[in-house]
């Protein structure tokens, strides 16, 4: 099973770049769209052969929100974490198939000055606590913007950013203890001391010059380990300040 996850910094932008021809190409089984920016419940992006899911935010418009393209039709479908918190932001969606359960997530940003950090670490519990619900119950793929830079190899300039949002120690800590409870970071498994970026700042042609972050993910539970066949970041894909990140499995 191919899937890939792209932070499209605004589906209807991205739309009138290269994007359908990147898609096509890619040829997942599931497909997430992230930070899609949609305001409203008419979906622009329908293909042939894909199940569509997605969630907007309701609070603000142009702002978050995800989406799930993918070939095989899930058992269910759950937006937002428990009771649907957070889908009134457009964060989360979860499909849930025989033997798996998929989640997707774009993880809120700390924020300038760290002003929704608190949010943003409640967050953090609140997700680990839906996915180690989920994980007795059956195996978890967990993947997302998730807005960290887990370790210095991660991002270019370790020691500039540390206190900025993405590179905190608190946010850091709380993608350790997920990793604790069960997951696997599953390029950073294949890939121990491969240095690529998922993410590039549109200021000072900083993807030129590969100033970046590794902020997008494929995380697994743990007892999928065996299973993983790929784990790539696809840098050649442009269109937003993202590029997709690719995980291929046998599941």
């Amino acid at each position: 099973m191919k899937c890939v996850t792209f932070n499209v910094n605004g589906l209807r932008a991205i739309l009138k770049k290269d994007f359908i021809k990147d898609f096509q190409a890619l040829n997942a089984d599931i497909f997430v769209l992230l930070e899609t920016k949609l305001s409203d419940e008419n979906f622009p992006f329908y293909i042939e052969g894909y199940h569509v899911y997605f969630t907007n935010s309701k609070i603000k418009k142009g702002y978050s929100g995800v989406a799930i393209l993918t070939k095989k039709e899930p058992l269910s479908i759950h937006y937002g974490l428990k009771d649907h918190r957070y889908d009134i932001e457009g964060r989360v969606i979860t499909l849930e198939y025989p033997m798996f359960y998929f989640v997707a997530a774009y993880v809120p940003n700390s924020g300038e000055a760290l002003k929704r950090i608190n949010f943003r670490l409640e967050f953090e519990d609140e997700m680990r606590s839906y996915l180690n619900a989920l994980n007795l119950k059956k195996p978890v793929i967990y993947t997302g913007d998730l807005n960290v830079a887990h370790q210095e190899i991660d991002l270019k300039n370790p020691q500039a950013n540390h206190l900025n949002p993405g590179f905190t120690n608190e946010e850091r800590e709380k993608f350790s203890i997920l990793l604790e409870n069960g997951f696997l970071d599953t390029f950073r498994y294949l890939h121990p001391e491969k240095i690529k970026y998922s993410w590039w700042s549109y200021r000072y042609k900083s993807r030129e010059r590969n100033i970046g972050w590794r902020i997008d993910y494929y995380l697994v539970s743990n007892c999928l380990k065996e299973k993983i066949r790929c784990a790539e970041i696809i840098n050649e894909i442009h269109g937003s300040d993202h590029c997709p990140v690719l995980l291929e499995i046998n599941i």
